[in-house]
């Protein structure tokens, strides 16, 4: 089958009921599909890529990182169980470094670096007093990276050897994945914020004044 994007958004919601999880893959769905642009790639198929690639994450988190059982192996099973193309799976499963599944396209390297950056950037966004990913810069992203102690769950490491594979200079990489999240805050819930709306002073409260 060749798989839409509605056929991807199934399976999200069918599989994963957190909000955050669902805005994860969301945000990784419009970084690939930003890759995809600048490498003159299948917009539609580096999106579904992106948006399907933790959808089994939340019934099977794998906390030991087996490489062939729970997330992402599982998935992937049922991703080819449904006919699912190969490609499309090669890059899921290699996405997870535990699972010894070789980034070899451009796809699957392409995903592999853009998952953890984009967690790292919402982790960014969310700490603005505006929790605006439009608030939120190239070199901020570079100075949280050097904290240790902030968002301790995103591997730098893999933020920079995704970069490397796809010859890609690190601010340039992190740039384009942020372009991309700012242009979709909405639908990643990083459009910030709204101030809270003044209400109008009711006739039987007195002005200060008074």
């Amino acid at each position: 089958m060749v798989p839409t994007r509605a056929d991807a958004l199934q399976l999200v919601h069918h599989w994963t009921q957190s909000e955050s999880l669902r805005k994860h893959m969301l945000a990784v769905e419009c970084a690939m599909r930003a890759y995809a642009r600048r490498l003159g790639e299948d917009e539609a198929t580096w999106g579904i890529a992106g948006l399907i690639h933790d959808f089994d994450y939340e019934r099977f988190p794998n906390d030991a990182h087996a490489a062939d059982a729970e997330h992402p192996a599982e998935g992937v099973r049922h991703l080819r169980a449904l006919g699912w193309s190969e490609e499309i799976c090669e890059a899921v499963l290699g996405h997870a470094q535990y699972t010894g599944v070789p980034r070899v396209t451009p796809m699957a390297k392409a995903l592999f670096a853009v998952d953890e950056l984009t967690g790292l950037i919402t982790a960014c966004a969310l700490v603005k007093p505006s929790k605006a990913v439009a608030d939120v810069d190239v070199a901020g992203v570079r100075k949280k990276m050097k904290d240790k102690a902030f968002a301790r769950g995103v591997n730098r490491d893999d933020i920079v050897q995704g970069a490397e594979a796809l010859g890609v200079p690190l601010d340039d990489h992190i740039g384009l994945v942020l372009t991309a999240m700012q242009a979709d805050a909405a639908a990643l819930g990083l459009a910030g914020a709204a101030a809270p709306t003044p209400s109008a002073p009711s006739s039987t409260t007195p002005s200060p004044d008074a």
